[in-house]
């Protein structure tokens, strides 16, 4: 698949996006869920394209993408804060056709559980409430469950849900073999979300300070307010180099390490870019009605999805103190994608 290739999957995801996934759009799945009709359009237009069954193999009407191929894709689904499940649908389809099960109808997020008495528990699903099914992990097993008859508790963001299965619902449930840590390719596909997401923050926040009189001039006439963007654009290109090398490669399986790296310089990045941008703003960026924070909520909810940088850095630390003194070779692996 040629880099040509790959832009014309993330062109088709910019033009689907920009025409359909509007802000007014994302606040009416926000608050209505699965109700919306703008949520059964929006995912119908994504269907068509074929953007969700991108990473399934051509014999099953896909385009056998690996995550490298669908980083444009993932990167513009946080560029335009996409309130769906698209990133993990996609990853979820190609896990399912390796597996030989069969997917599902409808949209399906990824989570981690444990098991509670005879019950199987998930404390946050992302975007539960505007999913059909969820790829479960527990204690390294990973079993496709419908949401349907689930008990969902609601949590901080609206589209976000604990989830409770009982005992029967999981047995019933089918086994998901994978030689996919399933921890690991979240974490990759969130990653490249959070890239496009941190671009749209910087860029709404360039174009405010050049927009915002004070004192008879932009804001961004103002050194202090310069040095500011400055800082913001090196988490910003920081991140998204990151965010490429964790899904780096032709397959699904993310390299572990790789990802470790995406993962806490996005997580990093989120936080920083986010104080910032809200700093510039001042407090209009913090009200509904203001389109920041559609980008820096989820900012703020992906840096602690799938691991926090806290736990990504601990992964890299132990594949450094385990490297015997070899730390270059260490970062050669993790950079040098062509070689490694």
């Amino acid at each position: 698949m040629s880099n040509t290739d790959n832009d014309l999957f993330a062109d088709a995801a910019r033009q689907v996006l920009a025409d359909q996934c509007t802000p007014n759009v994302v606040r009416a799945i926000e608050e209505h869920g699965n109700a919306a009709p703008e949520t059964a359009a929006l995912w119908a237009q994504l269907e068509a394209t074929g953007l969700a069954d991108a990473m399934l193999p051509e014999e099953q009407g896909g385009a056998s993408l690996g995550l490298g191929a669908v980083f444009g894709v993932l990167e513009q689904c946080g560029a335009h804060a996409l309130p769906l499940p698209l990133a993990d649908t996609m990853l979820a389809r190609a896990m399912l056709a390796a597996a030989n099960v069969d997917k599902p109808e409808g949209r399906i997020v990824l989570a981690r559980g444990v098991r509670v008495g005879d019950n199987v528990n998930a404390a946050l699903v992302r975007n539960a409430r505007v999913a059909q099914s969820v790829l479960l992990e527990v204690d390294g097993e990973c079993r496709l469950l419908n949401l349907n008859g689930a008990q969902l508790t609601p949590q901080a963001l609206a589209l976000d849900a604990g989830v409770q299965w009982t005992a029967a619902q999981w047995q019933a449930a089918p086994v998901v073999p994978s030689t996919t840590d399933l921890r690991t390719a979240q974490a990759a596909v969130v990653a490249a979300q959070m890239a496009g997401a941190l671009k749209s923050v910087f860029d709404r926040t360039l174009q405010y300070a050049n927009e915002r009189q004070q004192f008879g001039r932009p804001i961004g006439k103002f050194q202090a307010i310069q040095h500011q963007l400055a800082v913001m654009s090196e988490h910003v290109f920081a991140a998204r180099m990151a965010a490429q090398l964790g899904c780096s490669g032709d397959g699904t399986t993310p390299d572990r390490l790789r990802v470790a790296t995406a993962k806490a310089r996005c997580s990093q990045a989120a936080l920083a870019v986010s104080e910032t941008a809200h700093a510039i703003h001042g407090a209009i960026g913090f009200t509904e009605e203001y389109d920041l924070q559609l980008f820096t909520r989820r900012l703020h909810a992906w840096r602690q999805t799938a691991g926090s940088e806290s736990y990504w850095h601990n992964v890299a630390g132990e594949a450094l103190l385990n490297a015997n003194g070899m730390t270059l070779d260490v970062i050669r692996n993790i950079t040098d994608v062509e070689t490694a």
